[in-house]
């Protein structure tokens, strides 16, 4: 899959959801998110840790066309996109609407590991955090597909990595 063939439901790099820092952040983390479990869990690591570190945090996002519904027939198939978005939008400003240091939320378009390494160096973050998938056969069929971001990122970028376990105790 290319980038040219996700339809765009917003510009590259759009800060879509945020909020200021009440307090001077110490550094930057970046978080790679996606609609999975496993993005939850390192959500929920990326606030803990985040906080700990005082550290401003970007949620990225990178468009895919899991980010569509399987019909591309249907009228109403960039709305549903679209909600999809929105929805996720809500989960991370739920986890994060207080946090002091503040926080973006970003959608890009590309490949995951480039998008991450780019923002991250483009920020100066202290590290990265990600999700690791489970091991069923969904799991499997998805890493197929998309490959292994928790796997590739570590050796495409010059600094630290956390790869959170979907099923891995809570902060």
């Amino acid at each position: 899959m290319t980038d040219d063939d996700v339809p765009r439901l917003a510009g590259p790099g759009v800060t879509v959801a945020g909020r200021a820092p009440d307090a001077a952040p110490r550094t930057t983390l970046v978080l790679g998110f996606d609609r999975d479990r496993a993005s939850d869990a390192a959500l929920t690591a990326a606030v803990d840790l985040a906080g700990r570190l005082h550290a401003h945090l970007a949620v990225v996002h990178v468009v895919g066309l899991g980010d569509f519904p399987v019909d591309p027939d249907a009228p109403d198939w960039e709305d549903e996109a679209r909600e999809t978005l929105a929805e996720e939008r809500a989960r991370v400003g739920g986890a994060l609407g207080a946090h002091r240091y503040g926080w973006s939320y970003e959608v890009h378009h590309g490949t995951p590991v480039d998008v991450l390494v780019r923002v991250a160096e483009d920020r100066d973050a202290y590290a990265i955090v990600v999700g690791r998938h489970g091991r069923g056969i969904s799991d499997g069929l998805r890493r197929l597909i998309d490959g292994s971001v928790s796997r590739r990122l570590p050796a495409a970028c010059g600094r630290p990595v956390l790869v959170v376990p979907v099923d891995g105790p809570a902060p």
